[in-house]
């Protein structure tokens, strides 16, 4: 996605990296980020609009921000989900704000969906308008180069994930096997939404480099 990270490969993920910036494009001034905390992680983590951090752990001091008012601040350690957030706020909306919510992977699916209806329910509460940004991946098992190794019995599982994000099929996100690494995320997405979207809209769909990849845009 983040171009100074892939170096000459960078074109082989600018329509990933297109179409998410076209997503996010769309959305009102102030969002929520939902991802799947690090590996390791032993609790959940909220970064708030002050935060800043920085993609130098994963190969350029790529610096980021959650708010106009954090950038110049001193990065702090983020999850690659807020990280990725705060990337796609600033080419796409520089004057958004963004808090990101990473939870852990272990997660079960009543604890997400909980988490899903509690942010639901605080969304309703506020008179703005908020934009709900998902940034979780999919099989990471999907190639021979993949980080995770190549499982072929996974292609079906990322291109069922891909359909249920694309039809806005809520039911079919709460089925997903472990072996989708944002699993959490999406099933916090399936809480969140208590009925089918108005409408659902597919962007991109792709595997660079083994791992899933969907870009789209959901409308409660």
């Amino acid at each position: 996605m983040v171009p100074e990270l892939a170096a000459a490969a960078a074109t082989e993920t600018a329509d990933l990296r297109d179409a998410a910036l076209s997503a996010v494009a769309k959305l009102p001034p102030r969002w929520i980020g939902v991802g799947v905390g690090d590996a390791g992680m032993d609790e959940d983590t909220v970064a708030g609009p002050d935060s800043a951090g920085t993609f130098a752990g994963y190969g350029a001091d790529v610096r980021v921000g959650l708010s106009p008012e954090a950038h110049g601040r001193h990065p702090a350690r983020l999850p690659l989900c807020a990280l990725i957030t705060g990337w796609l706020r600033g080419r796409a909306q520089p004057q958004a704000s963004a808090e990101v919510r990473a939870y852990r992977s272990d997660h079960d699916l009543g604890a997400a969906l909980a988490f899903g209806r509690r942010m639901r329910a605080e969304i309703d509460r506020t008179a703005e308008r908020v934009g709900v940004v998902v940034v979780a991946d999919g099989a990471n098992t999907l190639s021979p180069p993949a980080p995770g190794g190549y499982h072929p019995d996974s292609i079906p599982v990322q291109a069922a994930l891909d359909d249920a994000l694309a039809a806005g099929d809520r039911a079919a996100l709460t089925r997903l096997p472990d072996g989708i690494i944002g699993r959490t995320a999406y099933q916090v997405l399936a809480g969140l939404i208590d009925a089918a979207p108005r409408s659902a809209g597919e962007l991109y769909r792709g595997a660079p480099y083994g791992v899933g990849y969907f870009v789209g845009v959901w409308h409660p």
